[in-house]
C-alpha cells in the first residue's frame, strides 16, 4: 500500500480541519468573545474571563471520560457530540443578556473543547501510527494554527459586520456544516485493524528488530510516575499561561493598536505557530521531545518578560511572533511525550489522566490574567508573573526527564 493511500493519513487530514475549526471557536475564539462581549454589554473583563474559565474547567473534568469513550466506542460518536455542543455554545454566547448566562454557554463550549481539542484528536490519531507517531500528531494539531490565522479575523469580521448575535450564530452554523460530515464519514474507522492493517499501513513484523526496539516506550524500564507527572505539571503550567495569553491577546493589544491591527497580530502569531508546527513535524520523531518542549517554554518566558518590561507596539509584535512560534510546540508535544514514553496501548488512559491535571490548571489562565490585569491596573506586572510560571513549567519538564531516566547498568 502506498503511504498516501493509508486511511490513517486521511484521519490526520480530518483532524487537521477539525483542529482549525475548534481552535477558531475555542482557544483563539475566546479572545474575540472577551473583547466583543465586554464591548457589547460593558461588563468587567474579569467577569467575562471568569466565565471563559468555566469552559476550560468543564473540559478538564471530562478529559478522562473523553479518552476512555474514544478508546471504547471510537472517535466518531464522541467527536460528533462535541461538535454539536461547541456550535450551540458559540451561538448562545451572542444571545446572553446577563453575566450568569455566559457560564451555561461556556459549559457547552467546554464539552466541545474536551472532545475536539488535543486529547480527543490525539486519541483519534494514536492507534494509526507507530513510526510516524510524532509527525502524525503534529500534523493533526497543526490545524490549530490555521484557526489562529483565519478564524480570529473571520470571527472579528463577522461580529463587527453582523453584530454579536448574528455574527456568532453564522460562525456556529458554518462550523457545524464543516465538522459533522467530516466526523461522520472519515472517522467511521477507529483503528487500522478494522481495515486488516497494522499501524503505519503495513506490518510491524516486517520491521527490523532494532527498529522495533527503538519504538519501545521509555517508561517500560524507567520510572513512569516521575515521567508522567513531571510532564503533566510542566505542560499544565506552560499551557495555563499560554491559554491566558491567547484569551487576552486582543485586549492586551487594543491600547496600542486598532481592533483591525489587533486581529492581524493574532493572525500573524498564528502564522508563526503554523511555521513552528511545520518545523516540528519534520524533526519531532528524531529529537528528545521533552527537552524540546522545555526549550520552547524558555523562549515563551522571555517573550512575556519582554512585553512586561518594554510595553510598546514594536516589542509586542516581535514578542508575540516568537511566542507564537513556540505555541505549537507546547500544545502539541504534551501528547507526543506521553505517547513516546508510554506507548500506544496505554496512551488513551495515561494521557487522559495527565490531561485532567493539564486542563484543570490551564483552565485558570484566562481568569488569572483577568484578575491580575484588574488588580494591577494593566497587564505589565501580570506578564512578568506569567513569565516566571512558564519558566517553572520548563524546569519541571527538564528535571522530570533527568530523574525519570532508567538507571545506568
Amino acid at each position: 500500500m502506498r503511504a498516501w493511500a493509508f486511511h490513517g493519513w486521511r484521519v490526520v487530514a480530518a483532524c487537521f480541519v477539525i483542529a482549525a475549526v475548534t481552535w477558531s471557536l475555542g482557544l483563539f475564539g475566546a479572545s474575540v468573545y472577551l473583547q466583543a462581549v465586554t464591548a457589547e454589554h460593558g461588563w468587567a473583563i474579569s467577569t467575562v474571563a471568569s466565565a471563559i474559565t468555566v469552559f476550560y474547567l468543564t473540559s478538564a473534568a471530562l478529559q478522562r471520560t473523553v479518552a476512555g469513550q474514544i478508546e471504547r466506542r471510537g472517535p466518531r460518536p464522541v467527536l460528533a457530540v462535541g461538535a454539536l455542543c461547541m456550535c450551540c455554545g458559540v451561538a448562545l454566547i451572542g444571545q446572553v443578556s446577563h453575566p450568569w448566562q455566559l457560564y451555561g454557554c461556556f459549559v457547552f463550549v467546554g464539552i466541545g473543547w474536551a472532545t475536539l481539542s488535543t486529547t480527543g484528536l490525539s486519541a483519534t490519531v494514536a492507534p494509526w501510527f507507530e513510526r510516524h507517531q510524532g509527525r502524525s500528531m503534529t500534523l493533526a494539531i497543526m490545524g490549530a494554527s490555521v484557526g489562529a490565522m483565519l478564524g480570529v479575523p473571520a470571527l472579528l469580521h463577522a461580529v463587527s459586520t453582523l453584530g454579536l448575535s448574528r455574527g456568532l450564530g453564522a460562525a456556529a452554523l458554518v462550523a457545524a456544516v464543516i465538522l459533522l460530515p467530516l466526523i461522520l464519514y472519515v472517522l467511521r474507522f477507529s483503528r487500522p485493524e478494522q481495515l486488516g492493517l497494522e499501524r503505519d499501513g503495513g506490518s510491524m513484523e516486517s520491521q527490523p528488530s532494532a527498529s522495533r526496539a527503538a519504538l519501545l516506550p521509555v517508561a517500560e524500564s524507567g520510572r513512569p510516575r516521575i515521567l508522567l507527572w513531571s510532564a503533566a505539571s510542566g505542560f499544565a503550567l506552560g499551557l495555563m499561561m499560554q491559554i491566558g495569553f491567547a484569551t487576552h491577546h486582543v485586549a492586551l493589544a487594543m491600547p496600542l493598536m486598532s481592533t483591525r491591527d489587533a486581529g492581524l497580530l493574532v493572525s500573524a502569531t498564528g502564522l508563526t505557530a503554523f511555521i513552528g508546527r511545520l518545523v516540528l513535524a519534520r524533526i519531532v520523531d528524531h529529537v528528545p521531545v521533552r527537552m524540546l518542549a522545555a526549550a520552547a517554554m524558555v523562549v515563551q518566558s522571555l517573550s512575556l518578560l519582554a512585553v512586561a518590561l518594554w510595553p510598546s507596539v514594536e516589542v509586542l509584535i516581535v514578542a508575540s511572533l516568537f511566542y507564537g512560534y513556540c505555541v505549537g510546540h507546547v500544545t502539541t508535544l504534551g501528547p507526543v511525550v506521553v505517547r513516546r514514553e508510554f506507548g500506544a496501548q496505554a496512551f488513551a488512559r495515561t494521557y487522559g489522566s495527565a490531561a485532567t491535571l493539564i486542563q484543570f490548571t490551564s483552565a485558570m489562565g484566562p481568569a488569572v490574567y483577568g484578575f491580575m490585569r484588574d488588580a494591577f491596573g494593566g497587564y505589565g506586572p501580570g506578564m512578568a508573573i506569567a513569565a516566571g510560571v512558564t519558566l517553572l513549567g520548563a524546569l519541571c519538564l527538564f528535571a522530570g526527564g533527568r530523574w525519570g531516566r532508567p538507571p545506568s547498568n
